[in-house]
């Protein structure tokens, strides 16, 4: 059995339509590359990638951000509805992505759902819901529900990614304003990042872009309040 640095206990995630395991490098690792590779702009909002081969996303990303931090754990997004498209991947269903808590603590009992990175070919499907929809059942819903009891679950947008935005208010996210100037992205240009559209300080690297980022929250009165059953009624939406 696996040991992970997750600061939360860890298990696999499904329903009916989707199922979310523990991130394997060996095993999800060759063809989550070969098929995000096809597509840098998925990266286009985050603060990290595009990779430039398996291994610079396997020593850059999850040998040194995630493995070594408890308050990060990636999931494999798996699609049930379809076919495995690779005989050695999971076989009850297709890889549709990837999908993160980050800056968890349980000291203070708080998450963030991110690292959000959906192939083309499963968006605007029912799998971007669900994936979230699993992440926040299993934070907020009470220990007796099977759940980790959270009081708060955090989304961040780059404040101009309108679908990323769109996602957290569909859910129930709370939106509790913009952080100005939140991030830099580190030669955005030649990244292909996309940036707050406005210059940059006096003396900023060229090429370096600023990002902005739209904060949403979900507490565990929301939750209580009739969120659990909005994310349920989402996620049972056939059309997305």
């Amino acid at each position: 059995m696996i040991d992970y640095n997750f600061c939360f206990p860890v298990r696999e995630l499904s329903n009916d339509r989707l199922k979310l395991v523990p991130f394997d490098t060996k095993v999800h690792g060759p063809e989550f590359f070969a098929l995000s590779s096809q597509h840098p702009s998925l990266y286009a909002h985050i603060p990290r990638g595009p990779y430039t081969s398996l291994s610079d996303f396997t020593t850059n990303f999850v040998e040194t951000v995630i493995d070594p931090s408890p308050s990060w754990m990636l999931y494999a997004v798996i699609d049930k509805t379809r076919s495995s498209s690779s005989p050695t991947n999971d076989p009850s269903g297709a890889l549709a992505g990837v999908i993160a808590y980050l800056k968890s603590s349980a000291e203070h009992l708080v998450t963030e759902i991110g690292f959000v990175i959906t192939l083309p070919p499963f968006q605007r499907t029912h799998v971007t819901s669900n994936a979230v929809g699993l992440l926040l059942q299993y934070a907020l819903n009470s220990p007796e529900q099977g759940g980790l009891g959270l009081r708060r679950v955090q989304w961040q947008a780059n404040s101009v990614n309108v679908v990323s935005r769109k996602v957290a208010e569909r859910m129930g996210f709370v939106f509790e304003g913009v952080i100005r100037w939140d991030r830099v992205f580190r030669d955005g240009i030649s990244r292909g990042k996309v940036g707050n559209g406005r210059g940059v300080p006096p003396g900023a690297e060229e090429g370096d872009f600023g990002r902005d980022t739209a904060n949403y929250g979900y507490s565990w009165e929301e939750w209580g309040n009739g969120g659990r059953e909005k994310v349920i009624g989402v996620m049972e939406r056939r059309e997305r």
